[in-house]
């Protein structure tokens, strides 16, 4: 318990600091799937748009911890009932980033939209903190559903999700299985399942099949330190194993700094995640890591086993050069939807769709197709 609450503290604090104005008392919060913080400056990586109404919220899932989100709704609005849109991601962010941004956009082109931070990740909900799950993160969707369904603007007969990088696959996952997702849509997704259990490649997967069992070997040895210390630590999620099977894993998702000649791959992550451009204090990404045995959820839990099962208007965007392309193409192909559309943007690479610094992400796409499923 001890351990726990000081944990907290460390949250506690960390929140405050970002900002004096809260909606909840910190002191209270001894719920651990109690929302972290509920900040309502204006905190995040883009500029507030004057023809969008701002609400935060929060809600539950099924699993019981209060997810915090961010509302968007066209100020010109009036009385009518609205398509609404679900948005999350990328995997390590949180909704002061890209999926702010991208629900912002689309409330500008007359959208209900929510952008909300999955469980165990910014300021939503659930402890131990920087966790990830497929099961728990693909409910977290179905639960924007419930939520944007009771909202008096939305017409729940047309509500759809939108997943980014990470989420992409997450946001798919959902698509399968919840009816009541009428279109989906992604960008420069990742299928973590597959990125964590099989290795993200040069176009293809990483690990041989001895490759996955030492990290497995590896990551069940690090549960029993976590046991034996009684605490969880913190690493990154992407995984090496070198050609002696030797396997290694950072201590942080990005590094404090670049190292000489950095993998351009890196270099992308770091130039957004680590920079004034999207830097953000409550973003997995920007600041540390993920519980070092994180992977073990997705290792063997395939996201997209029923993708053939997806039936309704998915559209899925990728960049030209993305490193993650072919998890976008594959998901193309495994789509069951007669009305799929696969959209590769030229000369964009995987972090060039996460803002629009590059003036690349095509916004004008995603409104259409989502006007056009939403109808």
């Amino acid at each position: 318990m001890k351990t726990f609450t000081q944990k907290l503290s460390v949250a506690m604090l960390l929140c405050a600091s970002l900002s004096v104005v809260t909606t909840m008392s910190y002191a209270e919060a001894t719920n651990p799937n109690a929302p972290v913080s509920m900040v309502t400056t204006w905190d995040k990586t883009f500029a507030k748009s004057d023809r969008v109404e701002h609400r935060k919220v929060s809600f539950q899932n099924r699993y019981g911890i209060t997810l915090v989100g961010d509302l968007y709704l066209p100020k010109n609005r009036g009385d009518r009932k609205l398509a609404a849109i679900a948005v999350s991601g990328p995997f390590g962010a949180v909704k002061e980033q890209s999926s702010g941004l991208y629900a912002q956009t689309l409330a500008e082109k007359g959208f209900v939209t929510l952008a909300f931070d999955p469980s165990w990740t910014g300021e939503s909900g659930g402890q131990p903190r920087n966790v990830a799950s497929p099961d728990v993160n693909t409910e977290d969707f179905s639960a924007a559903v419930d939520f944007l369904g009771v909202q008096k603007e939305v017409d729940r007969n047309r509500i759809g999700i939108l997943g980014i990088c990470g989420w992409g696959g997450m946001a798919l996952n959902a698509a399968s299985m919840d009816t009541r997702i009428k279109a989906v849509a992604t960008s420069v997704m990742y299928d973590m399942s597959r990125a964590m259990g099989h290795g993200v490649g040069d176009g293809k997967d990483r690990y041989s099949s001895a490759d996955r069992h030492a990290v497995l070997q590896y990551l069940n040895e690090q549960r029993w330190k976590d046991a034996g210390n009684g605490t969880f630590a913190q690493g990154g999620h992407d995984i090496y194993v070198d050609e002696n099977g030797k396997v290694t894993a950072s201590e942080r998702i990005l590094p404090e700094a670049l190292p000489a000649n950095p993998n351009p791959v890196l270099k992308e992550f770091y130039d957004y995640y680590r920079m004034p451009r999207g830097f953000h204090a409550r973003s997995v990404n920007s600041t540390g890591a993920w519980t070092a045995t994180m992977p073990l959820s997705f290792m063997n839990m395939p996201l997209l086993s029923y993708a053939g099962e997806i039936a309704i208007p998915t559209l899925i965007v990728t960049g030209e050069k993305a490193h993650s392309r072919y998890f976008a193409e594959d998901a193309f192909n495994a789509v069951g939807s007669k009305q799929k559309e696969l959209v590769i943007v030229p000369g964009a690479n995987h972090v060039d769709l996460y803002d629009n610094a590059a003036g690349k992400i095509p916004f004008a796409q995603f409104e259409q197709f989502f006007k056009n499923s939403l109808k």
